[in-house]
């Protein structure tokens, strides 16, 4: 089957634009609402059935496990078939997962609950295939991190509902040693997907296709996505990096109300939930924040300065004691809040053809949030759950390595740049400088300025 036709992001106008956006980072929500559930329930089954820390993190493996098997597989058929199609596919994957927790709450069955989990890691693995890719192409190069982080903000407003939701109604009364509320809370999960799938069914979705993209990106000279795709080194690098820095961020949260319990300051499993909450408001925050920056400041860069300070924070978490510790675990989640979407669009930047494939390969990298947990639930139950933050360290040095990486390359060939830069607009000036006033440079990049006028998402993210 032939891929649709198609536009670029720039060629949008801003009511099909601010459509396009608005509707792809509703899905957003989705996942953000279900990954903050997940990290709760870690602690509710421990409690229910009488499992071990590393026992609990069968959720986890099954989750983010999904992700590393099904990625490349969504990232393939959208290539085929086109993002619209893959938003519909990920939408009933996760809709089927989540009604499948009924009977998994009614006959208490926790393997019935990995399994679930799994398949609502298929869904969702094919929406971040499709949502991320997305909203990185959906305008120019120079501002993908800061929309994606935009984007993802609203990610971090269910990821501390989620918890919030559990403190009420998982935690507290005979809810604290039952199932009943957890089945209630994802058939309304079943609910919302399929809500989201009727509304994507009627609604026209502009089809961003890699043709067009690799044309925009030839006609100015970058040349960064041609060749096979084993050669787009930034791409694989990328998916190594994001590997290492989700199995880390996972882990974090998947112990956070453990630790938080375990610290010996008065704080019970209701509140840890409430605290974690609070976490997740913190990096939401963080996020949010990180747009405004990343419209000034070069993404490879600031990833490089999050990365360290995650490093040092998570460094600090494992050997302080108290509320010294607590307090540090508010910092490391502020600086984990830019660095998915950075690493996402880093990784995925100028692809061209390779868009898709790239994209599926990176979302790919969540998976290594499959065992990173067992690793620290492991040294949790040797030890205690606060030297166990040491295991999540190694992912953030990857992380911080990368990025580094990234900021040498781009210094060596452009030289090195504290600011965002457009590449798309400083390509087209150093071309057109290679042509005389009678002649035209190639394709219809003489065209480019003016359609670069009809790029407003560069504006709206500015604005937020």
């Amino acid at each position: 089957m032939a891929p649709p036709t198609g536009t670029t992001g720039t060629q949008l106008g801003r009511r099909q634009w601010a459509f396009a956006f608005a509707l792809v980072t509703s899905l957003f929500f989705t996942w953000g609402f279900a990954y903050g559930l997940l990290d709760v329930l870690n602690a509710h089954f421990q409690t229910v059935f009488g499992i071990s820390k590393l026992q609990s993190t069968l959720l986890q493996l099954a989750y983010f496990g999904a992700y590393f098997v099904w990625a490349p597989f969504a990232g393939i058929f959208m290539r085929r078939v086109g993002y619209k199609k893959g938003i519909h596919i990920g939408l009933g994957l996760y809709s089927i997962g989540a009604v499948f927790f009924w009977p998994s709450a009614k006959y208490e069955s926790y393997g019935g609950f990995v399994g679930s989990t799994f398949v609502i890691g298929c869904g969702l693995s094919t929406l971040e295939v499709a949502a991320n890719s997305y909203i990185s192409v959906l305008g120019t190069p120079q501002y993908a991190a800061a929309r994606l982080n935009f984007s993802q903000g609203f990610q971090g407003v269910a990821s501390f509902a989620g918890p919030l939701i559990a403190s009420r109604w998982f935690f507290t009364g005979a809810n604290a040693t039952s199932l009943g509320t957890v089945q209630w809370v994802y058939l309304a999960v079943a609910g919302l997907g399929i809500v989201l799938n009727i509304l994507f069914f009627f609604c026209d979705l502009p089809e961003i296709t890699e043709d067009a993209l690799a044309e925009e990106i030839d006609e100015v000279g970058i040349t960064d996505g041609q060749g096979p795709f084993w050669k787009q080194y930034r791409c694989i690098f990328g998916f190594v990096a994001q590997t290492a820095y989700v199995g880390a961020q996972v882990t974090i949260a998947s112990f956070a109300v453990n630790f938080l319990v375990d610290q010996g300051v008065g704080i019970d499993q209701s509140k840890a939930s409430q605290l974690f909450s609070f976490c997740q408001v913190t990096f939401t925050v963080g996020r949010f924040l990180g747009v405004l920056m990343l419209n000034f400041i070069d993404p490879a860069l600031l990833l490089a300065f999050y990365g360290f300070c995650c490093t040092l924070f998570c460094l600090l978490v494992s050997q302080l004691p108290g509320y010294s510790a607590v307090a540090c675990l508010f910092c490391l989640f502020f600086f984990e809040s830019i660095c998915y979407p950075c690493i996402f669009t880093l990784g995925t930047k100028n692809l061209g053809v390779h868009t898709k494939r790239g994209s599926g390969l990176i979302v790919m990298g969540v998976g290594g949030g499959a065992w990173y947990p067992s690793a620290q639930g492991a040294l949790a139950d040797a030890t205690n759950t606060r030297h166990s933050y040491l295991v999540p360290v190694s992912g953030y040095i990857a992380m911080t390595i990368y990025a580094v990486g990234l900021v040498v390359d781009q210094s060596r060939k452009n030289g090195f740049s504290f600011r965002n830069r457009d590449e798309l607009t400083n390509n087209l000036k150093h071309t057109s400088d290679h042509f005389s006033p009678t002649e035209s440079p190639p394709g219809d990049a003489k065209g480019r300025s003016s359609s670069e006028k009809k790029v407003f998402s560069d504006e709206l993210v500015r604005v937020a």
